[in-house]
């Protein structure tokens, strides 16, 4: 699994066309071992990375919604309200 990978499905805000490619980008890497193609593969990867980006723009349209989207990285998620027996 691709650790640097985030969920674009049902967070808030909504997933940017640019998080799906930079995931695409980062999926294709992983696949392929390279950091950054030589001019020789350089076409064949890029392909790739547009063809997975469109299938998980695709996949993520097709998906219902989350009830309650997960906040993104780097947001801190809401405290829980004091106890009434500790205040």
């Amino acid at each position: 699994m691709c650790r640097s990978i985030k969920t674009l499905r049902g967070v808030d805000p909504p997933a940017t066309p640019a998080d799906v490619q930079a995931a695409a980008r980062q999926f294709v890497r992983k696949l392929s071992g390279f950091d950054k193609p030589s001019r020789a593969n350089e076409a064949a990867f890029e392909a790739a990375v547009g063809e997975i980006a469109e299938a998980a723009e695709k996949l993520l349209g097709s998906l219902p919604a989350r009830a309650v989207p997960r906040p993104t990285e780097g947001v801190e998620p809401a405290s829980p309200a004091p106890d009434a027996a500790t205040a």
